[in-house]
């Protein structure tokens, strides 16, 4: 892997909410950037109206297209999470993913909340930077 993921003492732990503190990131190291995945099917629709099952399509998606450039989740060194009308009830799922994708060294994150997204029926939506070594 070509990065480190650090919580340093003195801080919280925070790997329970589903991130980390820092990352960081060799020089020369090529970057990728997946834009804002959503819980969709490869048709582009929704799969679920459920919150918990588009936080785990969002990142099967996000999976697929790192895929694509030979990549996997274990690549991902920082997410953006965007959560429409958040509250303190939608940490669960997104944490309790991120646990079960990224075990006890999930990337950095920082979440959003939002009032909308790009449609009514997409409830969170989810960018990712990811390393290649």
């Amino acid at each position: 892997m070509a990065h480190a993921i650090v919580n340093p003492d003195g801080l919280h732990d925070p790997t329970p909410f589903g991130y980390s503190h820092t990352a960081t990131v060799p020089a020369g190291t090529e970057l990728v950037l997946v834009a804002g995945q959503y819980g969709s099917g490869p048709d582009g629709a929704v799969v679920s109206a459920d919150f918990a099952e588009q936080v785990k399509r969002t990142f099967h998606n996000i999976g697929v297209a790192l895929a694509a450039h030979g990549l996997d989740l274990g690549h991902v060194v920082q997410l953006r999470t965007y959560v429409v009308n958040h509250d303190v009830s939608k940490l669960g799922p997104i944490a309790g993913a991120v646990q079960e994708l990224w075990g006890t060294k999930p990337p950095t994150q920082t979440l959003i909340g939002v009032a909308s997204l790009a449609t009514p029926e997409v409830l969170f939506e989810v960018e990712a930077l990811a390393a290649r070594p």
